[in-house]
C-alpha cells in the first residue's frame, strides 16, 4: 500500500480521536451526560481498534509514514472562534464526522469490512450529535445561540 494512503489514514485517525476527546470532555464536565460521554469514549476506542485490530494496517506503518514537517496545513486554522462551549463541541463533532468519512472511503481500498465499521461509527456519531444538541439547550449561558441546524 502506498505511503500517501497511510498518511491520510493516520491524519484522519488522529483527527477523529482528538475531536472525540474534546467532545467527550465537554460531555463529561459541562453537559454532565454520562451516556453521551461514555458513547463518545467507546467510539474513540473503536475508531482506533478498527484499523489496528484488522491486521491490515499497523500503528508502526502509520507512524512510519507520518511527516508533520511536510504537512502544508498543520498550522492553518480555518475557523478560530468558538463563542461558547456548545460551539466548541459542534465544531469538533463536525471534524469527527468528516474524518470518519475519510477513513470510511480510504479503507475501501484496504478492506471493505473496515469501511463498513467506520460507516457504522459515523452514523453513531450522528445520533450522539443529535442528543448532545438537545442537552446544550439546558446549559446556563447558552441561550444566546441555538444549535438548530
Amino acid at each position: 500500500m502506498n505511503k500517501e494512503l497511510f498518511q491520510i489514514i493516520d491524519a484522519n485517525l488522529n483527527r477523529t480521536r482528538e475531536g472525540l476527546r474534546v467532545c467527550e470532555d465537554i460531555s463529561r464536565f459541562t453537559v454532565t451526560d454520562k451516556n453521551i460521554a461514555k458513547s463518545l469514549k467507546t467510539i474513540r476506542h473503536s475508531a482506533t481498534k478498527t484499523f489496528l485490530n484488522s491486521k491490515k494496517v499497523s500503528l508502526k506503518q502509520l507512524l512510519k509514514t507520518r511527516d508533520t514537517k511536510k504537512d502544508i496545513l498543520k498550522f492553518i486554522d480555518f475557523k478560530k472562534d468558538h463563542p461558547d462551549i456548545s460551539d466548541l463541541f459542534m465544531a469538533n463533532i463536525e471534524r469527527v464526522k468528516e474524518s470518519l468519512r475519510v477513513l470510511e472511503e480510504c479503507s475501501k481500498i484496504i478492506d471493505k469490512d473496515i469501511s463498513h465499521k467506520y460507516r457504522k461509527l459515523r452514523f453513531g456519531v450522528y445520533d450522539i450529535e443529535k442528543e448532545a444538541a438537545r442537552n446544550f439547550r439546558h446549559i446556563p449561558g447558552n441561550g444566546r445561540r441555538s444549535l438548530k441546524r
